[in-house]
């Protein structure tokens, strides 16, 4: 079961005409709108970070008493009230720092702790260079915080430049007129920062209360329409966990002298004396700084740029969360669109300004994602711990070996048609299914993996919806223990399940009779040009493949087809009559047996059918005395059983096996049920094979 409350949280600051706080407030004084209507207050709550002891008992909290220590590193339930308290990040960028700038920054917030930190103030480190690292949690212990800044060097950061783009005109001269177009590096570069803004929003997720991020940069520079979509995506993760960013441009107050800096090689060009050398220096600061102002106005927070004295935005953020209002409402806007959704809050005081984001982006939904918003989600439900089930799927596999070493695994995924939505003939275009799927070494190491989208054929009929649909693939794997587990979306409505199990791909080099998988199929179809040509396939006979059965449900006017193969059976030396032809039918007419070759092999088989413990029909045996897959040193079997003799109802498949030179046995069984024919108006199953 699915439980889904979409809360929208709105914190407002009121300030009176001399800029003093407003604490007295209630839930009935404020109106909130959005898009224009009016939207339903549903919770309420007052947070008075300046004193304690004198906070407003709230009404219906938003936050309850959830706390939060180790909330950025463990998931587990926090254990120290967030009520009341100034949440601030400081996010240290260090990708694009030079060493004076890290000094410069790490020195502003150290002056800070020590001079202005309050003790409602929490305050956690997170850095980024070669990778995130969060260097300290949510505290308000003073020296905690100082012994990490102080860990910070000016060796930390990585000094990258923004690049060029294609243009050596007004480009430093550093002997070659050649320069190369990095638009793509600024864009990974830009994509980088904005992600882990997000995945840092999305952990302080867990408090309900107004966080702060203090975002120490030199600059995010943009170009192209992905950097656009992690913005969003960043704004959007932002103001659902109800996070205000801050940024600070450590490079200060700049001078752009027309010639470069001294420290700069002279510029390419003409550049340095028609102006054009400042006029670009100009634009790719501003360019630089855009995005910050951005992250800073979608979110509620405040950018600092221009300024050496960083002390500003410590003071700005403290202003900010002295006191606030939190308000939630449910939106009756149901759509999920993805759109940007103005906001507008009134109270009922006059003479009264209040403080509060714009707007917020809706969430979207299955009909509103991109081709690569898809893409992600299904990628996250393969890695989800708790899987979608919305979608039934079955599945089944089974090995053959290629080799000592090589095992062929084949999965099977079998969908009802009672899932699929696409029925109708204007559907036929859109009808598809994702398929995505992986295999992993004793449930930890990824050795497989697999992506495909089917299309399905729909008719007029709605035959579709009497009728399976199944998806074959393989992998080559090594004896051992495997967990697997595959993602299906049928891609109308988005619905998603999941099917994971565990396989076991035995050594057969240890065990007596060395057997593969028995196959139970009731279809036989004409192999299609990929499973023919794409090497070893173990079901594919005479350009003719066998669809496994995975649910062993047969109806009486069906055909039982099995398929196993036996490796390496022990070679005799004495002669006897055999039957060299594996490749029998049950019903057969016993024909002379022609006199065995040298060192042959002698194999016999047989079919059982129980029916609660009692033996109700029994094949005649076949018996092989030759390899007819010598490469693979194995023999293969393939019979074909009319079921029709039988009556409705569940029975046990043994199958006998004895390898008679070497006096080695095996009696696999399978339970499988034997239903009535179905009408002609039910249909048989459809199958879509893949590999």
């Amino acid at each position: 079961m699915h439980v889904t409350s979409e809360l929208v949280l709105v914190n407002v600051v009121v300030r009176d005409k001399k800029g003093n706080l407003i604490r007295d407030l209630k839930r009935e004084d404020f109106t909130v709108s959005e898009d224009t209507k009016r939207q339903t207050v549903s919770t309420f709550d007052f947070e008075n970070v300046d004193a304690l002891a004198t906070a407003g008992a709230a009404e219906q909290t938003v936050s309850g008493a959830a706390g939060f220590s180790n909330i950025l590193k463990n998931t587990s339930q926090p254990t120290m009230d967030a009520r009341d308290r100034r949440l601030m990040l400081l996010f240290f960028d260090f990708s694009g720092m030079d060493p004076e700038q890290i000094e410069r920054g790490v020195d502003s917030a150290k002056k800070f702790v020590q001079t202005k930190m309050l003790p409602a103030d929490m305050i956690a480190l997170v850095s980024l260079s070669a990778n995130m690292r969060v260097d300290l949690d949510f505290t308000d212990d003073k020296a905690k915080v100082l012994a990490g800044l102080s860990a910070y060097t000016s060796s930390q950061g990585q000094g990258f430049d923004p690049g060029a783009e294609g243009s050596a005109e007004g480009g430093a001269e550093t002997g070659g007129s050649f320069t190369a177009d990095d638009t793509d590096y600024n864009t990974f570069t830009a994509d980088r920062k904005l992600l882990a803004l997000q995945s840092i929003m999305e952990g302080l997720g867990k408090i309900s209360q107004k966080k702060s991020i203090i975002y120490f940069s030199n600059g995010i520079t943009q170009s192209g329409t992905d950097n656009q979509s992690a913005l969003r995506a960043a704004t959007a993760a932002a103001v659902k966990n109800n996070v205000s960013i801050y940024p600070l441009d450590v490079r200060g107050l700049q001078a752009f002298p027309p010639g470069g800096e001294a420290r700069n090689a002279s510029l390419h060009g003409q550049s340095a004396y028609n102006g054009n050398a400042v006029f670009n220096d100009l634009n790719s600061n501003a360019a630089s700084q855009e995005t910050l102002s951005t992250l800073a106005d979608d979110t509620g927070g405040t950018a600092f740029f221009d300024s050496n004295d960083f002390s500003g935005v410590f003071s700005q953020v403290q202003k900010d969360t002295s006191a606030y209002y939190v308000l939630g409402f449910t939106s009756t806007n149901g759509l999920k669109d993805g759109r940007f959704r103005h906001l507008k809050v009134t109270a009922n005081r006059p003479d009264v300004k209040l403080e509060y984001r714009s707007g917020y982006y809706a969430g979207r939904d299955f009909q509103h994602l991109n081709r690569a918003d898809r893409e992600q989600q299904i990628g996250d439900e393969l890695d989800a711990e708790l899987p979608q089930t919305d979608v039934a799927v079955y599945a089944g596999a089974a090995y053959f070996r290629q080799d000592d070493s090589h095992y062929y695994l084949g999965v099977s995924l079998v969908i009802p048609g009672s899932q699929i939505p696409f029925v109708q003939a204007k559907d036929r275009d859109n009808a598809t299914i994702d398929i995505i799927g992986t295999v992993q070494a004793n449930g930890k190491l990824p050795v497989g993996h697999m992506r495909d989208t089917v299309k399905l054929a729909v008719d007029s009929a709605q035959q579709v919806r009497r009728k399976n649909v199944q998806y074959n693939t393989a992998f080559i794997l090594a004896p051992g223990s495997y967990h697997l587990k595959f993602v299906v979306r049928e891609n109308q409505s988005g619905r998603m399940g999941s099917f994971e199990t565990d396989v076991q791909i035995p050594d057969l080099r240890k065990v007596p009779v060395r057997l593969s998988s028995v196959v139970l199929s009731s279809q036989r179809v004409p192999a299609t040009g990929g499973a023919s040509k794409k090497g070893f396939h173990p079901l594919v006979q005479d350009q003719t493949e066998l669809v496994p059965n995975i649910t062993h449900v047969f109806t009486r006017d069906q055909h039982l087809y099995l398929q196993y193969e036996v490796y390496d059976p022990t070679k005799g030396k004495k002669s006897a009559p055999t039957q060299a032809n594996a490749n029998a039918s049950a019903s057969a007419e016993t024909k002379p047996e022609p006199k065995p070759a040298k060192d042959a092999v002698r194999v016999l088989t047989s079919i059982e059918f129980l029916q609660n413990g009692t033996k109700v029909y029994e094949s005649k045996p076949i018996v092989a005395s030759e390899l007819n897959a010598p490469e693979r040193k194995a023999v293969v079997f393939q019979i074909d059983l009319p079921l029709q003799s039988l009556k409705p109802g569940f029975y046990t498949c043994q199958i006998n096996i004895i390898d008679d030179n070497s006096g080695n046995f095996a009696f696999p069984r399978w339970p499988i049920l034997v239903k009535e024919t179905a009408p002609p108006s039910a249909g048989t199953t459809s199958t879509t094979a893949g590999n």
